[in-house]
């Protein structure tokens, strides 16, 4: 076996003890800083420069782990199914917080744009960052954006919607499971509905469900909104 393929698998074993490892500590210690998302990173970035494996053998043993995201995207069938007594519950609840939170996201990251010069590429890809990166990959293209751009400022997002989630939720006296699940949904994706479970199960049915209409939304919507932001 070569160098380069024991340094490919050394790459793939690091990136999955890693999440794992962080999820575990997680687990047991709520912070902000051992969530996954933000752990996970750190401890790759650090073994790879290291090591000093090149980025062409990371990814040579580590790209599949994206295109795992095309499954997960046809996996949030199932909760929409599993969860639609809900749904015709609160339609006009779910309906509006997904159009909410797609218009805002992108109306406030317009608006980013036009006062803070940022190169073309950072600022077509940041357009998307307000949904679920498996949606926001697919939606990125009519933005002119760059998918690995996108991918982490899209982490970014859920990351900062989630620390500050809960704090906004005490400013501003919001206390239904309704209006939680809704806000972090809309606005941190998979990250907010992650925190939206740990507040409560409602909560985070609420979260899943609109995270999933809010990214189909943007991929439905993607050119007339790239029209309209261009």
């Amino acid at each position: 076996m070569s160098q380069s393929t024991l340094l490919a698998l050394l790459s793939l074993a690091i990136t999955v003890a890693s999440y794992y490892s962080a999820k575990a500590l997680y687990r047991r210690h709520k912070t902000w800083w051992l969530l996954p998302s933000i752990m996970a990173p750190v401890v790759v970035i650090v073994m790879v420069v290291l090591l000093s494996i090149p980025l062409p053998t990371y990814f040579e043993y580590t790209h599949w782990l994206v295109t795992l995201l095309a499954p997960a995207t046809i996996a949030f069938a199932l909760p929409i199914y599993r969860e639609r007594q809900l749904i015709r519950k609160y339609p006009i609840t779910i309906s509006f917080g997904v159009l909410a939170g797609v218009m805002f996201g992108l109306t406030s990251t317009w608006l980013l744009v036009q006062f803070v010069p940022l190169p073309a590429e950072l600022s077509h890809s940041v357009l998307v960052r307000s949904v679920s990166t498996p949606f926001a990959l697919q939606a990125t293209d009519a933005f002119g954006g760059v998918p690995e751009l996108t991918a982490m400022l899209v982490m970014l997002t859920g990351i900062i919607g989630m620390v500050i989630g809960e704090p906004l939720f005490r400013l501003a006296h919001i206390h239904t499971a309704l209006g939680k699940g809704v806000a972090l949904g809309a606005s941190a994706h998979g990250s907010g509905t992650a925190k939206a479970t740990e507040i409560g199960q409602q909560e985070g049915v609420v979260a899943s469900l609109t995270m999933i209409f809010a990214g189909i939304t943007m991929v439905v919507g993607a050119p007339v909104f790239a029209w309209i932001f261009s």
